[in-house]
C-alpha cells in the first residue's frame, strides 16, 4: 500500500512539474470540443402514434362462411416490412428526396440513411404503433412520418386485396379448365352409353345380376307355363268325361250356383271353426243350422223348378263353365309361351355377350368415376371462388381493420438532439484527461529525480545527503504568482464549463 501511495505521489509530482502544459492542453481541447458541439446541427424528431383495431363484429358472423383474414398477422407483417427498400424509395418520391440524388451512389446513400433513421415501435398486445424519424429539417421529418403512416395504412389493405384477386383469378382459371374436362367427360359418357346401350347394367346392378334376374324370370315363366298346361289338360279330361251327355232331373234339382257357393263358403268356415273349437261351440252349431237351412231351401227350389222346353237345358251348366275355363287357360298358355320365348331369346343374347360385358362395365365405371371426380372438383372450386371473393371483400372492408391516429405527425419546435449538456460534459472530461495525459507524457520524456529513493534506485549508489533549494524573496513572489495563476486558470476552466452547461440547459438552440 505504501509503495502504491508513493507511486501515485511520484506521478502527481511529475504532472505538477508540467502543470502548465496540462492547463494549456485542457483549455485548448475544451474550447475546440465545445465549439464543435455548439456547431452540431439540431436534430428534430417527428413521430406519430396509431392504434390498429383488429376486433370486428364481422368475424363471428362470417366465421363459417368464408376464410377469415388474419388481420393480426397482416398488421405484424406490415410493421416488419414498413422500413423496406421499396417502401423507403416510395417515401423518398413522396417527399421529393429523390431529386437531391445526383447519381446512383447518392441515391443509395439516402436510402440507407432513411432506413437507419426511421424507427417503428409498438407491441402487438396493445395494438399501438409508433413511427418516428429524426432530421435537422422539422418539416421534412413530418412529411416523412406522414408518408410512412400512409403507406402503413394503405399497405394493410392493398396487399391483401391483391392476394385475394390473384386467388380468385387462379380459381377462375381452374374452373374453366374443369368445365372443359367436365364437358369432355359428359360427351364421352354419352357416346359410350349410346354405343353399348344393350350391354349397360341397370340402376343398382351389374351384368351378372341382370343375367341371374332374367334366368329367374325365365324359370318362373316356364313353371307358370307348365302349371297352365296341366290345368288345361285337366279341364280337357273332365270335358272328355262329360261327353256332352244330358243330365237327369235329379241332377238339375241339385244345381243352384248361388246356394252352392254359399254352402261351400259356410263349409270352409265350419272347417276353420272346428280347428279352433269343439262341436258344441255356439258358432259351430249356428253354422250347421245355416247349412241345413240352405240345403232345405235348395231342395225346395229344385222341386218348384219346371222344364222350360229349352234344348240347352238338357246339358250341364258345369260343362259350359269348363269350356269357358278351357278358353281362358288356352289364352294364358299362349301368353306364357310368348313370355318364355322372349325371356329365352334375351338370356341367350346376354350369354353371347358375356365376354364383352365385364369390359364394358369396367369402362363405364371408369367414365363414371372420372366424371364424378371432375364434377366434385368443379363444385368445390365454385364454392371456393365465392369464399375467396367474400374473403377479399372482408379484407378491404374498413370494419375488419380500423386505423385510429392517436398522435398525428407534426413539425416539432424543440429539437430532440443532440444532447449538448452531455456532450459538453464529455468534452470537459476528455480535455482534463488530455491535459493530465500530456503532462504525464512530458514527465516521462524529460524525467527528473523527485526523491532520494528514486535516485538511489536508478543509480544504485548510496545517497550521502541532499541540499535544499534556497529561494530568494523575488523568486518566492514569482512562485506564488504562478500558483495563483494556475489556480485561477483551473477555476476559470470549471467556471467556463458551468457556464456552458447553464447556457445549454436554459437556452437550447
Amino acid at each position: 500500500m505504501a509503495e502504491l501511495t508513493a507511486l501515485i505521489l511520484t506521478f502527481l509530482k511529475a504532472i505538477g512539474k508540467y502543470r502548465w502544459y496540462a492547463v494549456v492542453i485542457t483549455w485548448t481541447v475544451a474550447i475546440a470540443g465545445w465549439a464543435v458541439v455548439y456547431r452540431l446541427p439540431n436534430d428534430y424528431q417527428a413521430s406519430a402514434r396509431v392504434y390498429v383495431d383488429t376486433q370486428s363484429i364481422l368475424k363471428p358472423l362470417l366465421a363459417n362462411m368464408t376464410t377469415m383474414p388474419n388481420v393480426d398477422q397482416q398488421v405484424l407483417f406490415m410493421r416488419r416490412t414498413l422500413i423496406s427498400r421499396p417502401n423507403v424509395e416510395r417515401v423518398m418520391r413522396m417527399v421529393d428526396l429523390d431529386i437531391k440524388a445526383k447519381n446512383v451512389n447518392e441515391h443509395e446513400k439516402l436510402v440507407d440513411e432513411l432506413m437507419a433513421q426511421i424507427k417503428v415501435g409498438g407491441t402487438e398486445r396493445d395494438d399501438i404503433y409508433t413511427i418516428s424519424y429524426n432530421n435537422p429539417n422539422p418539416k421534412l421529418g413530418k412529411d416523412v412520418v406522414q408518408s410512412l403512416l400512409t403507406i402503413f395504412v394503405e399497405g394493410s389493405f392493398g396487399s391483401k386485396k391483391q392476394d385475394s384477386e390473384k386467388a380468385v383469378q387462379f380459381i377462375d382459371d381452374q374452373i374453366k379448365s374443369y368445365e372443359e374436362k367436365l364437358a369432355g367427360a359428359e360427351n364421352a359418357l354419352k357416346e359410350f352409353k349410346l354405343k353399348y346401350m344393350g350391354l349397360l347394367p341397370r340402376q343398382g346392378g351389374d351384368f351378372t345380376s341382370s343375367v341371374g334376374e332374367l334366368s329367374d324370370k325365365l324359370s318362373q315363366a316356364r313353371l307358370e307355363l307348365l302349371e297352365a298346361e296341366q290345368a288345361r289338360n285337366a279341364i280337357k279330361r273332365q270335358i272328355a268325361g262329360e261327353d256332352m251327355a244330358p243330365v237327369s232331373a235329379a241332377e238339375r234339382e241339385v244345381v243352384n250356383p248361388e246356394i252352392d257357393g254359399r254352402i261351400s263358403t259356410l263349409n270352409k268356415q265350419l272347417d276353420q271353426l272346428r280347428m279352433q273349437f269343439t262341436e258344441e261351440h255356439p258358432d259351430i252349431l249356428s253354422t250347421k243350422r245355416l247349412i241345413a237351412q240352405l240345403e232345405t231351401r235348395k231342395k225346395d227350389e229344385a222341386k218348384k223348378s219346371r222344364s222350360s222346353g229349352d234344348p240347352g237345358a238338357n246339358y250341364s251348366p258345369m260343362l259350359q263353365q269348363m269350356n269357358v275355363a278351357l278358353s281362358v287357360e288356352e289364352a294364358r298358355i299362349a301368353s306364357l309361351k310368348a313370355r318364355v320365348g322372349e325371356y329365352s331369346a334375351r338370356l341367350e343374347r346376354m350369354r353371347s355377350q358375356s365376354s364383352l360385358a365385364p369390359e364394358v362395365e369396367a369402362q363405364l365405371a371408369q367414365l363414371n368415376r372420372d366424371y364424378a371426380i371432375n364434377k366434385d372438383n368443379y363444385e368445390k372450386l365454385v364454392g371456393r371462388r365465392e369464399a375467396a371473393k367474400l374473403s377479399g371483400d372482408l379484407s378491404t372492408a374498413t370494419d375488419m381493420l380500423t386505423f385510429r391516429v392517436i398522435d398525428p405527425p407534426t413539425a416539432p419546435i424543440t429539437p430532440a438532439g443532440p444532447n449538448r449538456p452531455r456532450l459538453y460534459s464529455l468534452v470537459f472530461v476528455g480535455a482534463l484527461l488530455a491535459g493530465l495525459g500530456v503532462a504525464l507524457l512530458m514527465s516521462q520524456i524529460r524525467p527528473t529525480f523527485l526523491s532520494q529513493s528514486s535516485l538511489r534506485e536508478v543509480t544504485g549508489m548510496p545517497i550521502l545527503g541532499t541540499i535544499g533549494m534556497n529561494w530568494t524573496e523575488q523568486q518566492k513572489v514569482m512562485r506564488k504568482r504562478r500558483l495563483y495563476a494556475f489556480g485561477l486558470s483551473v477555476f476559470t476552466l470549471f467556471t467556463a464549463y458551468g457556464g456552458v452547461l447553464a447556457v445549454a440547459v436554459l437556452r437550447p438552440l
